[in-house]
């Protein structure tokens, strides 16, 4: 087995095993962490494609800010024990099943998927791994999305902020 093949296996183990923590750890900031953890691993799968800069900015944007406006929310939910209410067994056995069988169904399409042996990759010219060119590609041809998303976060924040207010 090549380098490259461990190093792929123990990211995705690692990946699958944090999400399955995520998703079913009781304490929401412990979730948080292995969400953490799990973009991480992620960032690792970027590397393994030579995508450094999709790497670093998902490192970034997600493990960073995203996921400080989600500890921020949780605490702001003041989420309690007491005030939560008691799932289902059946309810966490159906989310566990789920779970088994997507993840069974993804393992088969990677197992049965073919890479192309040809070389036959269409080759535009541009290098997007360059900086320069994303950002040109981003404020040219992207511009009123990425403006879009700048405003709904910063409705999302007004609306977090309003939402915690305290009333007298």
């Amino acid at each position: 087995m090549s380098a490259i093949l461990i190093i792929f296996s123990v990211l995705a183990a690692i990946t699958i095993a944090t999400a399955f923590l995520t998703i079913y750890s009781r304490n929401p900031i412990h979730s948080a962490i292995y969400l953490v953890i799990c973009f991480f691993s992620i960032a690792g799968h970027y590397l393994l494609l030579n995508a450094q800069f999709l790497a670093i900015v998902h490192i970034i944007v997600y493990s960073g800010a995203i996921m400080i406006l989600f500890l921020f929310t949780i605490m702001l939910m003041n989420l309690n024990k007491e005030n939560e209410v008691h799932k289902p067994r059946i309810t966490r056995l159906g989310a566990i099943v789920s779970f088994c069988l997507i993840s069974l169904v993804l393992i088969a399409i990677f197992v049965n998927s073919k890479p192309i042996t040809d070389g036959s990759y269409d080759v535009l010219g541009e290098d997007y791994q360059s900086i320069k060119v994303l950002g040109k590609v981003l404020l040219n041809e992207y511009m009123v999305p990425f403006e879009f998303a700048s405003i709904l976060l910063l409705v999302a924040m007004i609306g977090t902020v309003l939402l915690s207010k305290k009333e007298k």
